[in-house]
């Protein structure tokens, strides 16, 4: 049988990645990355408000173009490889990352009145600036809708679906009464694709509105429209547009047009999956089953677990949600994740600079470093913390400075941070009933980062394998296109058997070292006083001890090296 093939579309925060996979195989034959021509990076910015973070959604279709052209290209290459034997296509995005968009779901930024409104464009995930609206959603619900919030960790976030329509309800009026609807990038990239954009034939994807906009069948659907009138009588109207039905990523939302099928050199008719958020579908790529705690780790991370969904799960505080078919069908999706990582690192070299360093340098000499040597410790909160305090108004926190503190012993305490609040959520997860049996790490840090690995190997006292792709998003996209596309095409009737033939790890992996465990877990006690004291209402905490403490901790580390 001649091989089929899977394309994957990954939008990040940045750029768009098309990737083309064998679907027999998992050999990864052709890819290409678009950046975002828009704003700064692809962003578009306020710099009245710090907190905005926009996009214009022209950049995804101009996007879809380029990447899955270039990759093609790249994929011509290949002996086996042939167009025509293009079986499906997926899609994932960053979330939430909702659009206002008009009747006939044409985005309202492609409207000439809007053209240069930052309000009408996508309102990308790390936006944060619906912080007091997300507060009110929150203490609505535990009031009117316990049970709502119960599945979202027990608190609303900034960065998802209501807050944002909210604050823009708010803070600019006329958008607001302008859009028919609002749709989530996963669900409108794919619709546009297959010409099915109009709000009364999109499908909305679970994941998205499972996790971020309160979408339940248990309480059907999306929230009431009395609990929306208690927050704002005009969200009603929306809530009036949205459907009672979400899919999973093993639906298609529709087939590539013939329009799209020409721009993107593509066969006319190749069915489309069902979008999901770019972690969702990289724990896919990356080979989760229940047990496995997969990490995407790179400008943020995010955490999934699935549990399976006909054996009783409890409610975790501090959690994305818990939301039946959101990763794979038949089992609950579990997110959560840290607002910041990758972009913490970034921050200190690129903005304070420190001289004579970049990320290669300061990595070798923290390297050098023992655990505790530096005196510091940090806390990773510095784009706020999203789980498991779920509180985008928290900061970042560097202890133990000295006159002798060095670059790379900064460096170091921001990379030990993120691992602590990595062991947070694991030991969140395990206290709730959910065992995590393998750490499994994917994304663009991991497999270029040798010493941040065995930090969080150290630091969580769990084995850290590596997924085999660099590109788990983007296959995990490309599996479930393997998996719409069904066996009689090619592909796939089920995921596991998808999982099984495309995903792999690498043959590397880091144990955790006893003595540095030790001395790690010295200082999570350190960290956990911190993160309570700053993260937690109410909480009497005697912090006097901290620095006492390190500066112990530093001296014992320095006197058993001479």
């Amino acid at each position: 049988m001649a091989p089929t093939f899977a394309i994957g579309l990954d939008y990040g925060t940045n750029s768009v990645r098309a990737l083309i996979v064998n679907v027999q195989t998992g050999e990864e034959v052709g890819t290409c990355v678009f950046p975002y021509p828009s704003g700064e990076q692809g962003i578009l910015l306020d710099e009245a408000d710090p907190d905005l973070a926009r996009q214009h959604p022209g950049d995804y279709l101009v996007g879809a173009e380029a990447s899955i052209r270039g990759a093609l290209q790249q994929a011509q290459r290949h002996p086996d490889f042939d167009p025509e034997r293009v079986i499906g296509i997926g899609i994932d995005t960053t979330g939430s990352t909702p659009l206002p968009v008009d009747a006939q779901g044409q985005p309202l930024a492609f409207h000439e009145r809007f053209r240069h409104n930052l309000n009408a464009q996508a309102w990308l995930w790390k936006d944060h600036t619906s912080h007091a609206e997300a507060a009110e959603i929150t203490e609505k619900a535990r009031a009117l809708r316990p049970h709502y919030i119960a599945k979202y960790g027990g608190s609303y976030s900034a960065e998802w679906f209501w807050a944002k329509m909210l604050h823009c309800r708010r803070v600019d009026p006329e958008v607001f009464e302008a859009a028919y609807t609002w749709v989530e990038i996963a669900d409108w990239i794919p619709a546009v694709l297959t010409g099915t954009e109009h709000p009364a034939r999109l499908r909305r994807s679970v994941c998205a509105a499972g996790h971020k906009a309160f979408f339940s069948p248990e309480w059907g659907g999306y929230p009431d429209e009395a609990f929306l009138e208690a927050l704002d009588p005009a969200l009603v109207r929306v809530r009036r547009t949205l459907p009672n039905r979400a899919y999973d990523v093993s639906q298609p939302a529709g087939q590539l047009t013939p329009a799209w099928a020409e721009r993107l050199g593509l066969p006319a008719g190749i069915p489309v999956a069902v979008g999901a958020f770019d972690a969702h579908l990289g724990a896919i790529g990356a080979g989760i089953e229940p047990g496995v705690l997969v990490k995407i780790i790179g400008t943020s991370t995010c955490d999934i677990m699935v549990a399976p969904a006909d054996t009783p799960l409890a409610d975790i505080p501090g959690l994305c949600g818990i939301v039946r078919d959101s990763v794979l069908p038949g089992y609950y999706g579990l997110e959560a994740g840290q607002s910041a990582v990758g972009d913490i690192f970034n921050w200190f070299v690129q903005t304070l600079r420190p001289q004579g360093h970049d990320h290669a340098s300061l990595t070798e000499a923290a390297a050098r470093l023992r655990p505790g040597e530096s005196g510091l410790l940090a806390l990773d909160w510095h784009n706020g913390n999203r789980t498991v305090l779920v509180d985008q108004r928290l900061t970042g926190l560097l202890v133990g400075l000295t006159l002798r503190s060095s670059p790379a012993e900064i460096y170091r305490a921001l990379m030990e941070a993120t691992a602590f609040g990595a062991r947070v959520i694991m030991e969140r997860f395990e206290a709730y009933g959910v065992p995590v049996k393998r750490v499994l790490a994917c994304g663009g840090i991991p497999p270029k980062n040798p010493l941040l690995m065995q930090i969080y190997a150290d630091v969580m006292g769990r084995r850290i394998e590596l997924a085999r792709s660099e590109l788990t998003c983007a296959l995990g996209a490309a599996i479930s296109g393997a998996v719409v596309a069904g066996s009689q095409k090619g592909g796939y009737d089920r995921f596991d058997e998808a999982i099984r033939a495309m995903t792999g790890v690498r043959p590397e992996a880091y144990e955790p070292i006893p003595a540095h465990r030790q001395l790690y877990d010295e200082l999570f006690a350190l960290y956990k006083n911190l993160h309570d004291a700053f993260g937690v209402s109410g909480t009497q905490m005697d912090l006097y001890p901290v620095m006492k403490r390190l500066l112990e901790i530093r001296d014992n580390v320095w006197h058993s090296r001479s």
